[in-house]
């Protein structure tokens, strides 16, 4: 494509300039489009005029969520220069290698991250530095270089192939990607978000994923700045708070996304009994298999989650589930989006059969070109111009698409295809249940049985005994856990994800 990508902030701030376009609730800062588009220019004039950034160079960004993380990437759209957000809960060994592969001019970054940033300069030889807090040292005090200079007075024309931002996949089994999300991804994305997430300038989206991941960046974030709407940003995920946030009709919360355990831990907020939604339009949830049991818990409060499907290489929703069929296709990660392709392939190569199970691919002007400085990676990940996502699905009889488990998370016991997400819906009908995981584990006899590792809520018992009866009462026998190991935590990676390879490192024997 060649049409030129405008500068949304920019448009908003001409036709609807006093609106408020982010609100960063930790500090209580307010900024409306027109204070935001001058801030963001101020920022592209001094990463231009003092720090040497032009078309196509990188600027990382280690802090966690403030609007100022909006700031960098329209600045950095405004000089066609590439936004690259980092994980700040890595450690400096991953950090550097993120780095190395980025290889950025200058990083932004907070002041709980000064140490971190300090040393990641110094070992990835980068010589800029900007801290959102007073200056520190060699790095620069971000309010007062916007301050000292002038809005930019030529932005650079992209064109929906020119790359946006560098997205880092989450790194839950060897090195991280670097994903390329071009400005044509990030507006078909917000274009694929109007059919089931009714998005509109009227939208109030409250962000509390991490803005250094796709969930946090593009669902909502990003499609709400497209619209014109308001975005609400939480600088970390705190359940009682976001419950209260997403109750209060003053607010006015419409739009939201968080991945299961996010929406896990509101239910088990002691509100969550007497809260309403009067305002909330859009739940989503997404990132891995939500149990039914949890869908459940909020269709009987009147805000049925809508699941979605998507990928940091599809910028990044591929499937969503239209909000008259939360409750009727309960489980389903829904449909297509408009301008995404979508396919279910078998081991063997061959387009599968209504209800059998495969690889979901997808194809479409929301998918990736492919990973920055990774030619081998984007050769394996596509076959003719498909995406092969490694997500396990299918499809029923009336077109909806149901999210197994992640491809690589599947078992196989006595020769059947175990997915664990399946067996984790059912454990969590259980209610002393807090969160489940299970990984396959090696058996003589079966080569692999699953074990299920729990946490129980506060001054709730169940033996291994009762939760595995009725894991036999409602499941094949193969599909069965074998043993159960009780925790008081489930390691997650930053978005809320569980890792499952610690699981497998910590508990994977028999």
């Amino acid at each position: 494509m060649t049409s030129p990508s405008y500068d949304w902030v920019a448009h908003h701030a001409v036709v609807r300039g006093d609106k408020v376009a982010a609100h960063d609730l930790a500090s209580g800062r307010k900024f409306t489009y027109r204070e935001m588009n001058d801030r963001n220019s101020r920022l592209a004039s001094a990463l231009r005029e003092e720090f040497g950034i032009e078309r196509g160079d990188r600027v990382a960004v280690l802090a966690e969520n403030d609007t100022n993380f909006f700031e960098v990437q329209f600045a950095c759209w405004k000089l066609g220069a590439i936004f690259v957000p980092l994980n700040w809960r890595l450690s400096i060994p991953e950090l550097e290698y993120i780095i190395g592969d980025a290889n950025p001019d200058v990083i932004v970054h907070d002041d709980p991250f000064a140490d971190n940033a300090t040393k990641l300069a110094e070992l990835c030889d980068i010589d800029h530095r900007i801290t959102w807090g007073p200056s520190i040292g060699s790095a620069a005090a971000y309010e007062e270089v916007l301050a000292s200079h002038l809005p930019l007075a030529n932005s650079v024309t992209c064109t929906h192939d020119d790359a946006l931002t560098i997205m880092y996949t989450s790194g839950t089994t060897g090195r991280p990607k670097g994903a390329i999300i071009t400005h044509g991804m990030t507006f078909w994305n917000a274009v694929n978000s109007v059919e089931y997430y009714t998005c509109a300038e009227s939208m109030i989206n409250l962000a509390f994923l991490p803005l250094f991941h796709t969930g946090g960046l593009n669902v909502f974030a990003n499609p709400t700045f497209h619209f014109g709407g308001t975005n609400l940003v939480m600088k970390t995920f705190e359940p009682a708070e976001a419950l209260r946030l997403l109750s209060d009709p003053v607010v006015g919360v419409t739009h939201t996304i968080g991945v299961p355990a996010n929406w896990l831990f509101m239910s088990q907020v002691p509100e969550f009994e007497a809260s309403s939604f009067p305002t909330v339009i859009a739940p989503a949830v997404g990132g891995s298999p939500t149990p039914v049991p949890l869908i459940e818990a909020w269709a009987a409060k009147g805000m049925p989650l809508q699941q979605a499907y998507g990928m940091t290489e599809t910028s990044p929703l591929v499937l969503a589930l239209p909000p008259d069929r939360c409750t009727t296709k309960i489980g389903s990660a829904g449909v297509p989006a408009m301008h995404t392709a979508v396919r279910i392939v078998t081991e063997d190569g061959r387009e599968a059969q209504t209800g059998e199970t495969g690889e979901l691919w997808c194809k479409g002007p929301n998918i990736t070109p492919g990973y920055w400085n990774s030619p081998e990676a984007t050769e394996t990940s596509f076959e003719d111009g498909w995406l092969k996502t490694g997500d396990a699905a299918r499809q029923d009889e009336d077109g909806f698409y149901y999210i197994v488990d992640r491809w690589k998370d599947m078992y196989i016991s006595g020769g059947e295809n175990v997915y664990p997400a399946e067996v984790e819906s059912v454990i969590y009908q259980l209610s002393p249940i807090s969160e489940v995981s299970v990984i396959g584990v090696p058996n003589e006899k079966w080569v692999e049985v699953g074990k299920a590792i729990v946490v129980l809520k506060d001054g709730q018992d169940l033996s291994e005994a009762d939760l595995i009866n009725h894991c036999r009462k409602n499941l094949a026998r193969f599909k069965v856990p074998q043993s159960v190991v009780y925790v008081d935590e489930i390691p997650h990676n930053a978005t809320g994800k569980v890792l499952k390879r610690e699981l497998r490192d910590l508990y994977g024997q028999p």
